[in-house]
């Protein structure tokens, strides 16, 4: 795309080492503020019936006909590739290191160490170097051993318990949202490294575990359950106690209106044309419209029903209530106000074509993060430039490693 990097990590170095979500992610949101990402895959092979395999398996993920996830998270990134179960390939990853400022790995932990790779080696050869390494349950405790996902994370972390209906199992997001919970909390731990290496001159590691990364977000469900023992529950597409915040019926979809507090509830009543409800007992106090959620609800959604949604659009803006639409891809493409802050942003694969896809957050006014390069096409596809340029490999070299399959 040849966009300028002015990013706030330009000069910065990354390797990145994992796979699938939550260590690519991180690598995502680094590059995404400018850093130099340097993504290492396994490499193609090829079996004896013409099929091939390696690389990021994230590659072939997606929903629909096109997979198209990989286009998102792994732009901004270069792709080497290296055997990283071989010596050989154990080797270019002490080399990359050694030239880098962050490494990224969300393997299951003792396998960096299985490989001569654990932190203590890689600081024996750049000291500097900040390691960042996102797994299921953490680098040490009873259960950090076990194989996690972000599904695992979620469920240990209390999200999944009180996410869904009541009468029915505990649901889970459209999204991997403890994946990318635990790659933000690396990537905000990454930064904060930085920071320090300023002060102190060395690196350090940066352990992020899926269920803490989860269970952060998780507001005050522990002292809530320590001190009065309550516990929260699945209350479907409500809060409990909160309210009006939900979704409710128009005429021709859906809508949402966020109007719990007691100033916000006057105007809300006001543009139903029921001023008397902000007076009314039942409703007048946050903790009494908290009492009486459900009949509330009712008594906004045989309202909502008369309008549509446009209407109740305009309804919410004059009387400053917050509320908006149900969004899904096809309304944020159309949306003026996607357009006007450039919320999506649009490039120009070989592969694909013309699409847009999330631009970079969040904003910063003076080094602007963006998108200035696309998903890597093929695995490997900077290898000559990475080993050859960065690493001083020559032709031979690199000759010699692919065919022992090291890279």
């Amino acid at each position: 795309m040849g966009v300028e990097n002015k990013g706030a990590l330009s000069g910065i170095r990354v390797v990145e080492l994992g796979q699938l979500i939550a260590g690519p992610f991180c690598g995502q949101l680094l590059g995404d503020m400018g850093a130099e990402v340097i993504k290492v895959e396994p490499p193609k092979v090829v079996d004896a019936d013409g099929k091939s395999s390696g690389g990021d398996p994230m590659r072939n993920w997606g929903h629909g006909d096109a997979k198209l996830w990989w286009e998102v998270v792994a732009r901004n990134k270069k792709s080497v590739s290296a055997n990283l179960r071989i010596a050989e390939g154990q080797d270019i990853v002490r080399r990359l290191a050694a030239t880098a400022d962050i490494l990224i790995e969300n393997f299951k932990p003792g396998t960096m160490e299985k490989w001569g790779l654990g932190p203590d080696a890689l600081h024996a050869i750049n000291p500097r170097l900040i390691i960042v390494r996102v797994s299921g349950y953490g680098q040490d405790g009873p259960y950090s051993s076990r194989a996690g996902f972000g599904g695992i994370g979620e469920a240990m972390g209390g999200w999944r318990y009180i996410v869904g209906d009541p009468d029915r199992a505990p649901s889970r997001m459209g999204v991997s949202i403890g994946d990318s919970l635990a790659a933000t909390y690396g990537c905000m731990g990454a930064l904060a490294a930085l920071h320090a290496r300023e002060r102190t001159g060395k690196g350090q590691v940066v352990d992020s575990a899926l269920y803490e990364a989860v269970l952060q977000v998780m507001e005050s469900l522990v002292p809530e359950y320590m001190v009065s023992g309550h516990v929260r529950r699945r209350t479907g597409s409500v809060l409990e106690g909160v309210a009006p915040s939900n979704v409710y019926p128009c005429s021709d979809g859906e809508y949402l209106i966020g109007a719990n507090q007691d100033a916000v509830f006057t105007r809300l009543c006001n543009a139903m044309g029921r001023p008397e409800l902000a007076a009314d007992e039942r409703y007048s106090t946050h903790v009494a419209r908290g009492n009486n959620q459900a009949e509330l609800d009712e008594i906004i959604a045989e309202w909502s029903r008369t309008v549509t949604v446009e209407e109740i659009e305009k309804l919410m803006i004059e009387h400053s209530v917050p509320a908006g639409k149900i969004f899904r891809a096809q309304e944020m493409l159309e949306d003026p106000h996607f357009e006007a802050r450039e919320a999506l942003c649009e490039v120009d694969s070989p592969k694909w074509g013309k699409f847009k896809m999330q631009n970079a957050f969040p904003r910063l006014s003076d080094t602007p993060s963006g998108i200035r390069t696309l998903a890597p096409s093929e695995i490997g596809q900077d290898n000559a430039a990475v080993y050859g340029e960065l690493l001083g490999m020559s032709e031979d070299e690199m000759d010699r490693l692919k065919e022992i399959s090291a890279i």
